[in-house]
């Protein structure tokens, strides 16, 4: 007994759990499975901080309860460790990555430990370890097999400090999400996985997510980005040199094409190169593209900038509904990288168009009617006019028109476009897995043979980035030189390692068979654990990780390896825990908490607690000091009951004690409460809850024993170790998470009184309480009453009063 000593308290259960293996998952076919599952951390040198582990503690309280409820649960942990960020660590701090990263990642262990989470880390898995990007590599190797990876020329985003290629899911605003560089367009030899080929799948599928947040699948929708309309063809002559071409351009608006006064083409497009020589100014357009290199893609497209562009003079555009002579210009408002990197101008009504148009004195054509367009751009409905046959015709019923025009007369067809492009997967640097290729002047690019993986990233003493885009893996000779697997001949592995995202596209599935050395996952294990019930971390992730994520899962569903199109069956964010200071938690602001300090002063229980209880999951919270003081107290106030009440066996009998005071009602709703607010992550009202019913036993002179166990069981997901000791202090002989989660009496649970709103006309003019099982006419009896209501309803006529049970009172009137 005596005093809660956290410290005495959580050292011995945190040693018996891991000794007795209370939390290590069995294969256990024969119960109902639940896969909860972290978004596993990336390793950083700081160490974790208080924000850190807020949904891993939603997570682990979860777990427990679902343990609880008799599931087999399925909670593992693990390592997302390769990538930029461990590299420019050790770079800086002149040390190996896999010395960093093993520091690194003891340090992030040691301090969950310290938190006391159900993980079993018999299944802890790393992505850096070679038996784990084994199977990164052979599922690259599938992709490369099926013809979904491809060797790649394109200029792509480099970031000039980090010095490699990235893919658009990498950038922040035209800047490099890790640094902040501005990027750069650069050609470059790189590897491309085609995620496009499942832009509809992903884009479609998302309606059978209906345990995601919206908020989440809109940001997807967004990032892919799908539209519909028309590939128009153009052509375009010189006139000094007869050289013609074709310049295809997607739009949405087909109908607009008798509007089409001039054509934009991005600085990167190849026909600038193609018309060099008949281009009469193509000093002046040289010139404006190394400008425009400069700018990020965000610079470029900001809607309140001052457009620019130059003439291709010498070669003009023909419109083929009319065909009219068109001028084309170069502007850096037009990316290469969406559509097809050029645009019909339709400055009538497109307000860049019509900016840009007044700027250069270029030729306005009204085809929509509505508005003034000599005076600004109209972008609404109309009947269209000055268009030829598709005169009077509405909007949407020209665009049917003008593509069955376009594909008759063979110069466009319908089409769609995606903002989502290709994933470019090289990354010119040192610690990444290496991409299992080789390459034969004989025989091309050849796969490694899959009894040959891993292909081992080789030790080296200089893995600092090249600068020249190749990795600085290309410098190793003893690696690089191989022979070829089909000829036998001298071959050159390849030098480019894969992203960091590469090692999360599937973590999950290992975690189901982690230790399986003749496949990436057991078919039945797979079968069983799949799919993840319920995914939880951070919102930044949802246009890249779980974008990748959900592409690398429907590619091992069509090759037969998992048995569900979609990795997760639902999904959460966690709100970010800011500092006190209401800014976001850095070294750079010297604001950082650490979790060791809290757990040692106040106890992981009261960290747990407390960050459960700082307002609701996904909003973000400023840390405080007080609220942690607060937390501690009520865990004082539990162990206090337990050690200083005279707890009574008496069951649930009528004389047992509170029963006058109300505790077995309150326990019931406790009970009920606290399991529907952990099941739907609204963990402050279910701390709330239980707070409630500890202020009104701690009241008591004596409480009944059976009722602090139920209350001590409920409490266990959220402050085990404390609930773990109390349990064995009342002769608990086994863990209190081998219990089952009490079940509630249904008509105790029940409130006795509600507050019921009542409205006028659907406006709220009032609330009054009232028994929770008031019958219809008592309830609009009560209403009426209302003094409040009685001045609105004076001289006007009810037509009818509408009740809703437990609700609401909405009456209607004159």
């Amino acid at each position: 007994m005596g005093n809660y000593d956290h410290k005495k308290i959580e050292a011995k259960w945190q040693k018996k759990w891991e000794k007795e293996g209370l939390y290590n998952t069995k294969d256990d076919g024969s119960k109902e499975k639940y896969y909860i599952l972290d978004m596993f951390p990336y390793p950083s040198g700081a160490g974790l901080h208080v924000g850190h582990p807020k949904g891993y503690i939603a997570t682990d309280i979860f777990a427990r309860m679902k343990m609880l409820q008799g599931y087999n649960v399925l909670h593992p942990m693990g390592w997302d460790a390769f990538g930029l960020p461990a590299e420019n660590y050790a770079i800086k701090n002149k040390v190996h990555p896999r010395i960093a990263v093993e520091k690194n990642i003891k340090t992030f262990k040691d301090q969950l430990l310290k938190l006391g989470f159900t993980y079993d880390w018999d299944r802890e898995i790393n992505t850096t370890d070679p038996e784990y990007y084994r199977w990164t590599q052979w599922i690259f190797l599938q992709f490369f097999k099926k013809g979904l990876a491809y060797e790649s020329f394109e200029p792509i985003n480099w970031c000039p400090s980090c010095q490699t290629g990235l893919a658009n899911e990498d950038l922040e605003d035209g800047r490099c999400e890790r640094c902040g560089s501005v990027v750069e367009r650069k050609p470059m030899r790189q590897w491309v996985l085609k995620i496009t080929d499942y832009a509809d799948r992903l884009l479609n599928d998302l309606e059978k997510l209906s345990g995601w947040e919206d908020s989440i699948k809109e940001m997807q929708k967004n990032w892919i980005g799908r539209s519909e309309g028309a590939n128009v063809v153009f052509k375009v002559e010189s006139r000094k040199s007869k050289v013609e071409s074709q310049l295809t351009v997607f739009t949405t608006r087909p109908d607009t094409l008798f509007g089409c006064t001039y054509m934009v083409v991005a600085p990167e497009h190849p026909l600038i190169l193609n018309f060099k020589l008949s281009i009469l100014n193509y000093q002046e357009v040289e010139d404006y593209i190394e400008k425009a290199k400069n700018k990020s893609d965000l610079e470029r497209t900001e809607l309140q900038k001052d457009k620019t562009g130059v003439e291709l003079k010498g070669i003009k555009a023909i419109n083929p509904v009319n065909n009219e002579e068109i001028p084309v210009y170069v502007a850096d408002y037009v990316l290469n990288s969406y559509g097809t990197g050029a645009i019909m101008a339709v400055p009538a009504h497109d307000e860049r168009d019509w900016e840009f148009a007044k700027k250069y004195d270029l030729k306005i054509n009204e085809v929509v009617s509505g508005g003034k367009v000599q005076d600004e751009a109209y972008c609404g409905d109309g009947p269209m006019v000055n268009s030829d046959f598709l005169n009077e015709l509405s909007v949407d019923t020209a665009k049917k028109k003008m593509i069955e025009w376009l594909e008759e007369n063979k110069v466009g067809k319908k089409s769609v476009s995606y903002k989502l492009k290709d994933w470019v997967f090289s990354r010119q640097r040192y610690w990444g897995e290496p991409i299992p290729l080789i390459h034969c002047e004989k025989c091309g690019v050849v796969a490694v043979p899959e009894e040959d993986l891993p292909v081992k990233l080789p030790e080296v003493e200089n893995y600092a980035p090249t600068g020249t885009g190749e990795s600085p893996l290309a410098d190793i000779k003893e690696w690089m030189n191989v022979k070829c697997p089909k000829c036998g001949g001298p071959a050159k592995r390849e030098s480019n390692t894969m992203p960091q995202w590469a090692g999360s596209s599937w973590y999950w599935l290992r975690y189901m068979d982690p230790k399986n050395s003749k496949a990436m996952v057991d078919k039945e294990k797979e079968k069983y654990w799949s799919p993840v019930d319920f995914y939880v971390g951070g919102a930044e992730h949802a246009t890249r990780h779980l974008i990748y994520a959900r592409f690398w899962h429907k590619f091992l569903f069509d090759i037969g390896v998992v048995n569900y199109e979609e990795p997760f069956t639902r999904l959460q964010h966690v709100g970010l825990i800011l500092a006190e200071d209401g800014r976001k938690m850095s070294k750079r602001w010297g604001n950082v908490i650490n979790p060791d300090e809290i757990v040692e002063k106040y106890g992981a229980d009261s960290m747990r607690v407390y960050e459960m209880f700082m307002g609701p999951f996904s909003q973000p919270c400023a840390w405080n000091t007080n609220g942690l003081v607060g937390a501690r107290k009520f865990l004082d106030k539990v162990w206090n009951l337990t050690q200083t009440k005279k707890l009574i066996d008496c069951g649930d009998g009528k004389d047992c004690p509170g029963v006058k005071e109300g505790l077995p009602r309150l326990l019931h709703q406790t009970i009920k409460k606290v399991g529907e607010d952990i099941e739907n992550f609204r963990f402050n009202t279910a701390i709330s809850q239980m707070m409630i019913f500890i202020n009104l036993a701690s009241k008591l002179e004596s409480v009944p024993k059976a009722a602090v166990e139920k209350f001590l069981i409920i409490l266990a997901p959220f402050a085990p170790h404390l609930a773990e000791e109390i349990w064995h202090d009342l002769g608990g002989n086994e863990s209190i998470f081998k219990e089952t989660w009490p079940k509630f009496n249904s008509d105790l649970a029940k409130e006795e009184m509600i507050n019921l709103v009542v409205q006028i006309n659907g406006k709220l003019r009032d609330t009054i309480s009232v028994s929770a099982d008031i019958s219809e006419e008592e309830a609009k009896g009560e209403a009426l009453k209302s003094e409040k209501i009685k001045k609105w309803l004076d001289g006007k006529e009810v037509v009818k009063i509408i009740f809703v049970p437990e609700k609401l009172i909405n009456i209607v009137i004159k």
